[in-house]
């Protein structure tokens, strides 16, 4: 199973006991008969009891573990949503090379490229793009900065008909889909006199 798949199913599965406890409390809270596996006895019963707020309180240890167990859980967190954020770019494009081998294209070396040959093309002030997707298939995010003299439409066409097309020939891909986000430059407005 892709990284991406596994992260939706443990958020699923989290987001489903989050709503079943919750719906549970709620139901509590509003006068529901408690299941029989239920911790507390009914609505007006507390989390946590005197008791049970001060039993550890005067030992040592207790406070040292609660931080070192929510730490451990917060490092976790950041560290599984790092994991995430970072596997959004692609790292590397698998080339087939026509001779049964493959080389490694490094996908930011492509993205360049594409930008600059963007860029070369007439009424674009500013290319950026982003490969996602995986190594042997890759899809290309591309946002595109125009000119406020140029159409739209005959950028894109521009664009698609050379750039992409080379930058897909180029790796000998036989499909490089692109989703193109066009905006145009800011600029001042022009006086008439």
């Amino acid at each position: 199973m892709r990284t991406g798949g596994l992260n939706r199913v443990l958020l699923a599965l989290l987001g489903l006991l989050l709503l079943a406890l919750g719906g549970a409390v709620l139901a509590v809270g509003l006068g529901a008969p408690p299941p029989s596996w239920w911790i507390h006895t009914g609505p007006h019963d507390v989390l946590l009891t005197k008791a049970e707020r001060t039993h550890w309180r005067g030992t040592g240890w207790w406070w040292p573990t609660v931080i070192a167990a929510l730490a451990v859980v917060v490092l976790l967190a950041l560290w599984w949503l790092t994991s995430v954020l970072r596997r959004r770019r692609l790292a590397e494009i698998l080339i087939d090379t026509g001779d049964d081998e493959s080389a490694l294209l490094r996908a930011r070396a492509m993205e360049s490229a594409l930008a600059q040959d963007a860029v070369r093309q007439e009424g674009v002030a500013h290319a950026e793009v982003l490969l996602r997707g995986r190594r042997t298939t890759p899809t290309a995010r591309v946002w595109l900065q125009l000119e406020p003299h140029v159409d739209p439409v005959t950028a894109l066409t521009e664009f698609t008909a050379e750039a992409l097309t080379h930058a897909r020939q180029s790796a000998r891909l036989p499909s490089l889909p692109a989703e193109v986000r066009l905006r145009a430059v800011k600029h001042r407005a022009e006086r008439v006199t």
